[in-house]
Protein backbone atom coordinates (compact mmCIF):
# COMPACT_ATOMS: atom_id res chain seq x y z
CA UNK A 1 0.00 0.00 0.00
CA UNK A 2 1.42 3.40 -0.86
CA UNK A 3 1.92 6.22 1.57
CA UNK A 4 -1.11 8.52 1.50
CA UNK A 5 0.03 11.63 3.39
CA UNK A 6 3.08 13.65 4.36
CA UNK A 7 2.57 12.59 7.99
CA UNK A 8 2.82 8.92 6.99
CA UNK A 9 5.94 9.64 4.93
CA UNK A 10 7.58 11.32 7.94
CA UNK A 11 6.58 8.43 10.23
CA UNK A 12 8.06 5.84 7.88
CA UNK A 13 11.27 7.88 7.54
CA UNK A 14 11.48 8.02 11.33
CA UNK A 15 11.01 4.24 11.59
CA UNK A 16 13.72 3.78 8.94
CA UNK A 17 16.18 5.94 10.90
CA UNK A 18 15.39 4.06 14.12
CA UNK A 19 15.99 0.76 12.32
CA UNK A 20 12.48 -0.59 12.93
CA UNK A 21 11.86 -1.13 9.19
CA UNK A 22 14.24 -2.00 6.40
CA UNK A 23 15.13 0.37 3.55
CA UNK A 24 13.37 -2.00 1.13
CA UNK A 25 10.07 -1.67 3.02
CA UNK A 26 10.39 2.12 3.08
CA UNK A 27 11.10 2.24 -0.65
CA UNK A 28 8.22 -0.09 -1.48
CA UNK A 29 5.74 2.09 0.41
CA UNK A 30 7.21 5.37 -0.81
CA UNK A 31 7.41 4.19 -4.44
CA UNK A 32 3.63 3.89 -4.62
CA UNK A 33 3.23 7.57 -3.83
CA UNK A 34 5.93 8.61 -6.28
CA UNK A 35 6.61 12.33 -6.59
CA UNK A 36 3.01 13.34 -5.97
CA UNK A 37 2.28 16.25 -3.69
CA UNK A 38 0.53 14.53 -0.79
CA UNK A 39 -1.84 16.15 1.70
CA UNK A 40 -0.53 16.81 5.19
CA UNK A 41 -3.08 14.43 6.74
CA UNK A 42 -5.65 12.06 5.26
CA UNK A 43 -9.24 12.77 6.24
CA UNK A 44 -11.23 9.76 7.47
CA UNK A 45 -14.04 8.55 5.24
CA UNK A 46 -17.49 9.69 6.26
CA UNK A 47 -19.88 7.01 7.34
CA UNK A 48 -23.27 6.69 5.74
CA UNK A 49 -26.30 7.95 7.61
CA UNK A 50 -27.61 5.69 10.33
CA UNK A 51 -30.65 3.61 9.59
CA UNK A 52 -33.95 4.50 11.15
CA UNK A 53 -34.24 3.50 14.73
CA UNK A 54 -36.63 0.76 15.74
CA UNK A 55 -38.86 3.32 17.46
CA UNK A 56 -39.45 5.13 14.18
CA UNK A 57 -40.34 1.94 12.31
CA UNK A 58 -42.65 0.83 15.11
CA UNK A 59 -44.41 4.20 15.01
CA UNK A 60 -44.84 3.89 11.25
CA UNK A 61 -46.29 0.40 11.61
CA UNK A 62 -48.63 1.59 14.33
CA UNK A 63 -49.82 4.49 12.18
CA UNK A 64 -50.67 2.13 9.33
CA UNK A 65 -52.98 0.00 11.47
CA UNK A 66 -54.70 2.68 13.55
CA UNK A 67 -58.33 3.53 13.04
CA UNK A 68 -59.30 6.59 11.10
CA UNK A 69 -62.15 9.05 11.83
CA UNK A 70 -64.43 9.91 8.92
CA UNK A 71 -66.12 13.24 8.32
CA UNK A 72 -69.30 12.07 10.13
CA UNK A 73 -67.40 11.18 13.30
CA UNK A 74 -67.47 7.42 12.79
CA UNK A 75 -64.27 5.45 13.05
CA UNK A 76 -63.36 2.90 10.48
CA UNK A 77 -60.37 0.63 10.37
CA UNK A 78 -57.78 1.55 7.80
CA UNK A 79 -57.60 -0.99 5.02
CA UNK A 80 -54.27 -2.39 3.98
CA UNK A 81 -53.85 -4.17 0.69
CA UNK A 82 -51.59 -7.11 0.15
CA UNK A 83 -49.60 -7.39 -3.04
CA UNK A 84 -50.39 -10.44 -5.06
CA UNK A 85 -47.60 -12.91 -5.65
CA UNK A 86 -46.74 -13.64 -9.24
Amino acid sequence: MPIKSQAQRRKFAELLVEGKISPEVYERWNRGAGYKKLPEHVKPKTKSKAKRSSKASKATAKRMTTSKTTAKGKTSARKTTKRSRR
